[in-house]
């Protein structure tokens, strides 16, 4: 099977929830198999099983070693693959499982968060060209030079699906979800979200990046820089899917595409001669700690403090509020806030930022930041008004 093409499919946890789940992708994933495709399937974890780990964690330790928890994480994502390819042999499908440090996912070394630096699939090539099916563990790796396992923060397994299709020269990646394909807004909070149907690399990144759960966006830059074509599918549903594309022909600029949100963003206050400085000084944190880089969202200098404003995993947010207890020159600023966005297509109208706050302000929601860039309007607003304030500026979409 040498000369097949590979595809590479990625299942999240809501397709795996139960056996009878697991068994039912096995047929669809030897059915793929049986019309001459080479197959790697990248699985998450069942259902809300990475969820109950966490728990668990914080009933032995309230502050659980991070190494620790990366070996307990990585669990989860062991099961779903094992009862994946036994139902896949069941079948009468030859298939094999790895662990992401079998299948050569090379990492650094910061537990909880890691980045993918290397990928070296010479098992899995060896496996796909005997006619197996390889059936991988998403959402974790290995740092080479500490031999240490690793996880990739939460959507990690859409990561490690665009990584190990770039570096097969897969055909496709598809990444399969419960949801139809990407929406104009999160469906558990806006009803009659749209499906969008085909999307650019562009704005999909600054939608994933500003709180889209449907992928993690590391997955989405590295699937635009190694080329990897993207589709985005429901499960059960062959009609249903999202098609990612360099350029979507005949969309209008300035179209409002969807309305994002991120639940937590925290604030950290560095004493500092100069932005620059502070940066320097959190950078020494973060490293001391073990701590890889977060989501900087946005910062400022003033009056001898440098403000840092942060998102990321909240295992990572929790990990950082503890070190900061016992630093001398950082600290958290102020509570939580959350972040809701508006992506448009093309580029931001110029009235837009305004048009957003007046739908705000009507439902009594008070913005106290905006960022602008050229595919997107965010607004940082108080934690409990996240969703009211999602709900108001759907109202938005395709209209601006």
């Amino acid at each position: 099977m040498r000369n097949h093409p590979i595809i590479v499919q990625k299942y999240g946890g809501v397709c795996l929830e139960t056996p009878a789940k697991i068994r039912a992708v096995a047929r669809s994933l030897a059915d793929l198999h049986g019309r001459g495709h080479r197959v790697v399937a990248i699985v998450s974890a069942m259902g809300t099983t990475t969820d109950q780990l966490i728990q668990m964690a914080h009933q032995v330790s309230p502050a659980p070693n991070r190494r620790e928890l990366d070996m307990l994480l990585t669990t989860g994502e062991r099961i779903s693959m094992s009862l994946m390819s036994m139902a896949l042999s069941d079948l009468g499908v030859p298939a094999i499982s790895f662990t992401g440090s079998q299948a050569g996912v090379m990492t650094d070394d910061s537990h909880s968060s890691a980045r993918i630096l290397d990928v070296r699939p010479i098992r899995v090539r060896e496996e796909l060209d005997r006619g197996r099916v390889v059936v991988l563990a998403g959402f974790q790796g290995v740092n080479p030079a500490t031999r240490e396992i690793t996880t990739l923060g939460r959507g990690g397994s859409d990561t490690t699906a665009v990584a190990m299709a770039a570096a097969l020269k897969a055909e496709r990646c598809e990444i399969i979800k419960e949801v139809d394909g990407i929406c104009s807004a999160d469906p558990r909070i806006v009803p009659d979200a749209r499906p969008l149907r085909q999307v650019d690399f562009a704005s999909l990144s600054e939608m994933c990046f500003w709180g889209a759960k449907i992928l993690h966006f590391r997955s989405v830059e590295l699937a635009l820089s190694q080329d990897v074509p993207l589709v985005l599918k429901q499960w059960g549903g062959v009609e249903h899917s999202t098609q990612v594309m360099k350029e979507v022909s005949g969309m209008e600029n300035g179209k409002v595409l969807a309305v994002n949100s991120i639940a937590r963003i925290e604030h950290v206050e560095i004493d500092s001669r100069d932005l620059n400085h502070g940066f320097e000084k959190l950078a020494q944190h973060l490293r001391h700690n073990s701590l890889s880089w977060p989501q900087l969202l946005a910062s400022h200098f003033a009056a001898g403090k440098a403000s840092m404003t942060l998102a990321c995993d909240t295992e990572w947010l929790d990990a950082l509020l503890r070190t900061l207890e016992h630093a001398k020159d950082l600290r958290k600023r102020r509570e939580a806030s959350s972040s809701v966005s508006l992506t448009c297509f093309g580029g931001v109208s110029s009235e837009l930022p305004f048009r957003a706050l007046q739908v705000l302000r009507s439902h009594g929601v008070v913005p106290d930041t905006y960022v602008l860039s050229p595919h997107s309007v965010t607004l940082f607003i108080p934690v409990e008004s996240r969703e009211a304030a999602v709900k108001a500026l759907h109202s938005l979409v395709h209209q601006a």
